[in-house]
């Protein structure tokens, strides 16, 4: 019997050319989806027969809901080895399994500076008036050097992002709730004294810190009227982090000076969103992750995966 494996979410239609799906012939008949499944009822209709699914990153919720309404399903792959969207008790509970991939962590670190050079230095304005035959030079960039990064969350990639920073010859400092001196020191950055004194004393802040019950709306409007008028707020982690009526609030009133922003409260982004359009926002569509060197490592760990799980010993299984 052939299986039917589903890719989700290939906004690129890259999936299979990333990988040897041939490895999968005779066993498993795969298929890409490169629309997102909008609600459940579209997940149920796109997949619904499928026994195996490969999920990018957090793209395509799994909740308990929509598990239950999956019968076939019995393997389901997400690339990292994290993924905050899956119920992994639901999906235990009915059976299926869940398995990850490596993900490496350069790419958002990258795409971080990207965001603080491209608001620094007013790169889409300046760029769209050449192209346009405007103004020539109607912008005053924002200095790195002597000025303070801000670093909410200092872990693998917030240590690399802290050493670009150096090189710039920034002042870095950094805060999170677990986060030590001594932590700090190793990585040359000072520890704050609070997320407060950090958001206060920062020119440019940037958060890198895992979702969960605690970071939820961490970034609220009390903390951002902490934060200098001159200060920009680069988010290449998680939308929620930052409590997203308060960040519009702050960029339309101009309490801070812009936001570098990869990730949203709701992807893809609505045609006409308020963040599509501001001014002082520099947005884009979460391709933090989404390079030839990630993505090649995401769907031949995949395939490893679906291997392993039809010889009857899974790996990389999460949960």
């Amino acid at each position: 019997m052939t299986l039917r494996c589903a890719v989700l979410d290939d906004y690129q239609d890259s999936a299979l050319s990333m990988a040897d799906w041939s490895l999968l012939a005779g066993a498993v008949d795969v298929r890409t989806l490169r629309q997102p499944l909008g609600s459940e009822d579209d997940v149920v209709a796109g997949i619904g027969d499928c026994e195996i699914v490969v999920a990018m990153r957090e793209r395509t919720p799994f909740p308990a809901s929509l598990l239950a309404r999956l019968p076939r399903l019995r393997l389901l792959v997400t690339s990292g080895m994290r993924n905050a969207a899956i119920d992994l008790a639901a999906a235990a509970r009915h059976g299926v399994t869940v398995c990850g991939t490596a993900s490496n962590t350069e790419p958002p670190v990258e795409l971080t500076w990207a965001l603080v050079l491209g608001l620094a230095r007013h790169l889409v304005t300046e760029s769209t008036a050449m192209r346009t035959d405007g103004p020539w030079q109607s912008t005053l960039g924002a200095d790195l050097h002597g000025r303070t990064l801000g670093l909410l969350g200092l872990g693998k990639i917030g240590t690399r992002v802290a050493r670009i920073g150096q090189a710039f010859g920034m002042n870095l400092t950094a805060w999170s709730r677990n986060l030590t001196a001594e932590r700090a020191a190793e990585a040359g950055v000072r520890l704050a004294a609070s997320k407060e004194e950090l958001l206060e004393a920062s020119d440019f802040v940037s958060v890198h810190l895992v979702l969960s019950d605690r970071t939820r709306g961490l970034l609220g409007a009390d903390e951002l009227r902490r934060m200098r008028p001159t200060a920009y707020l680069v988010n290449t982690s998680r939308a929620a982090i930052v409590e997203q009526s308060a960040l519009l609030r702050a960029l339309r009133e101009h309490g801070i000076a812009g936001a570098g922003l990869d990730v949203f409260d709701q992807e893809p982004l609505p045609a006409g969103h308020p963040l599509r359009t501001l001014p002082n926002v520099l947005a884009l569509p979460h391709l933090g992750y989404a390079t030839r060197r990630n993505y090649e490592g995401y769907f031949q760990q995949a395939i490893e995966d679906i291997t392993a799980f039809l010889a009857g010993s899974p790996v990389r299984e999460l949960g």
